[in-house]
């Protein structure tokens, strides 16, 4: 950290405690570290908005309001006496140097996947008790996150498809389950198959190389920005897309795609 980053924490920190302290804000002052879950959440989506919209003022801005929020909560504990915001940083610090002996240690590691293995195996033994695998999974992960960390995961611990092919073909399984299933009319079992269909197909991803939470986001911005390409030539030549057919919005549509 530079002497400028550790200024710029420390003014960050004073205004936190100004605004906690005699003569604050009201609104502040009756925060705890639970009222603050729902902030922290959205500063964080916000953050990863800007990200992937590859903006970089707009990360910065969205990176400051997160750490914001980082020592708001760090300094209500604080107040608790829980632990201190340096205790965190500090614990934060010697678990990445524990978890990266092939960094800070002269361990060696022949590939990525021993590197996570070890990642693991070391993350495991901090524990004071048996901990099953997916313990330290958060629950309220979003769903396709949470399923490819599953199957990452499982894989890391052999627990999956012995080869591309072999999942492929459970994938094509998955997928004819789920068509019998929608011949049947049942609802619920619809309903099943289809997340047993989106599981597999979240691992078939993963072996691509592919983060489904993040393609989906990806298509959903390009879905929706074509939509508003459409909407607005429809609006420059005076068209009602409220009596459109199918027919006039795939014209539409072909036309904002050959732009792209």
């Amino acid at each position: 950290m530079s002497d400028t980053t550790g200024e710029s924490l420390a003014k960050l920190r004073r205004v936190v405690a100004t605004l906690l302290g005699p003569g604050g804000c009201p609104w502040d002052q009756k925060q705890t570290p639970e009222s603050l879950c729902d902030y922290v959440i959205e500063e964080a989506f916000e953050l990863v908005e800007a990200v992937r919209a590859n903006d970089a003022k707009g990360a910065m801005e969205e990176t400051g309001d997160v750490l914001f929020l980082l020592c708001f909560v760090g300094a209500l504990y604080e107040r608790k006496e829980a632990f201190t915001l340096g205790q965190a940083i500090d614990s934060a610090t010697a678990k990445m140097i524990r978890r990266h002996p092939h960094v800070f240690e002269g361990a060696t590691v022949e590939n990525q996947e021993e590197l996570l293995k070890n990642w693991e195996r070391i993350k495991r033994s901090e524990k004071n008790d048996v901990e099953g695998i997916f313990d330290s999974l958060p629950k309220g992960l979003p769903s396709l996150l949470k399923a490819y960390r599953l199957n990452a995961k499982a894989a890391r611990h052999h627990f999956t498809w012995v080869d591309d092919q072999a999942q492929r073909a459970q994938l094509a399984r998955e997928w004819a389950e789920l068509q019998e299933a929608v011949a049947s009319g049942n609802q619920g079992r619809v309903e099943s198959e289809f997340g047993d269909y989106l599981f597999s197909l979240v691992e078939y991803g993963r072996r691509l190389g592919v983060k489904s939470n993040a393609a989906l986001e990806g298509a959903n911005a390009k879905f929706l920005a074509r939509f508003v390409g459409m909407e607005e030539l429809a609006r420059r030549r005076g068209l009602d897309t409220a009596v459109f057919s199918l027919t006039d919005w795939d014209r539409l549509w072909d036309e904002v795609k050959a732009g792209e």
